[in-house]
C-alpha cells in the first residue's frame, strides 16, 4: 500500500466507504437479533428482517441490471444454502434454530457490495498491493485464532482459500475483500450471540477444533460465487460466448 501515492489511497478509501463500510456497519443492526435486546423486546427478529430486506430493495433498485440479476439469484442459493449448511450439516445453529430472513437477503447485499467495490477502476488499477496488503492482514488474523484460540477449522480454511485463489488470480480481489467482511461480520453475529458455531467443524471432526466463530469461513462464500456465476451464464448465454471471444483474441493477440 506504500506504493500507492495520496491522492490514488484517498480514491480508494472514498470507494471503500461508499461500497465495504456499510456491510461492517451491519455489525450494530445485529444486536436487534441478539440475546441481549430479545429480552428487552420480544419477536425482536422481526425488526432486523424488516430492516435487511428493506434495505436490499433499496440496493436493488440502486444497482445495475447485471448485479441485480446476481442479487437475486445470490437470495435463492442464499437460503438454500443455509438450509443445507445450518439445519442438515448442523455446521452452526441459529438463536432461534431458524434460518432469519435477513440472512439470505444479507449474502445477497454483501456479495453485490464486494463484487462492484471489487470491478471498481481505481481498485483494479492498484489490485496487486491492496491483494498483497489483504494477504497479509488475513495470514495474520487466521494465524492469530490458531495460536491463540485453537481455531484449527478456520486455519485450514484460510489455506485452501490461499490455494484457491493461487489458481485463480482473477478472484483475488473479490475472495480477500469478503474475507474480511465475512470476518466482521461473524464476530458481531456471534458476539451478539446471533448464532454459535460448535467447538469442532460440523461438531463431528475432533482434530478441526474450531472457535466461535472460525477465521476462514468465507471458503464457502466460494459456493455463492460460483451458484452465481453458473446461473447467470446459463440465463445469458450470449455474454458468455461474447466473453469468451473477446478471452480467445486476446489470448492469440
Amino acid at each position: 500500500m506504500s506504493k500507492i501515492d495520496q491522492t490514488a489511497l484517498k480514491q480508494i478509501f472514498i470507494v471503500f466507504s461508499r461500497k465495504i463500510l456499510f456491510l461492517y456497519l451491519f455489525v450494530v443492526a445485529l444486536y436487534f437479533d441478539g440475546i441481549g435486546f430479545s429480552k428487552i423486546v420480544p419477536n425482536n427478529q422481526f425488526y432486523i428482517n424488516f430492516l435487511m430486506v428493506a434495505a436490499f430493495i433499496a440496493l436493488y433498485y440502486r444497482s445495475t441490471r447485471r448485479t441485480r440479476q446476481l442479487m437475486i439469484i445470490a437470495v435463492i442459493i442464499g437460503f438454500i444454502g443455509e438450509h443445507f449448511f445450518s439445519r442438515y450439516l448442523g455446521m452452526y445453529t441459529y438463536r432461534l434454530e431458524n434460518i432469519p430472513w435477513y440472512v439470505p437477503f444479507g449474502h445477497a447485499a454483501v456479495y453485490a457490495r464486494v463484487f462492484t467495490f471489487s470491478k471498481t477502476s481505481i481498485i483494479q488499477k492498484h489490485k496487486t498491493e491492496i491483494e498483497r496488503f489483504l494477504y497479509i492482514l488475513i495470514a495474520a488474523y487466521a494465524t492469530g485464532f490458531l495460536l491463540f484460540l485453537d481455531d484449527v477449522f478456520g486455519f485450514v480454511m484460510t489455506l485452501v482459500i490461499f490455494i484457491i485463489l493461487w489458481k485463480r488470480p482473477k478472484d483475488r480481489m473479490f475472495f480477500l475483500t469478503m474475507y474480511t467482511v465475512v470476518a466482521v461480520l461473524e464476530l458481531g453475529g456471534t458476539y451478539y450471540q446471533c448464532w454459535y458455531w460448535p467447538d469442532t467443524a460440523f461438531n463431528t471432526f475432533s482434530f478441526l477444533k474450531s472457535y466461535n466463530p472460525p477465521s476462514g469461513i468465507s471458503l464457502f462464500y466460494y459456493t455463492l460465487d460460483i451458484g452465481c456465476f453458473v446461473f447467470y451464464k446459463l440465463f445469458h448465454p450470449e455474454i458468455w460466448n461474447r466473453y469468451k471471444t473477446i478471452k480467445n483474441v486476446k489470448r492469440l493477440a
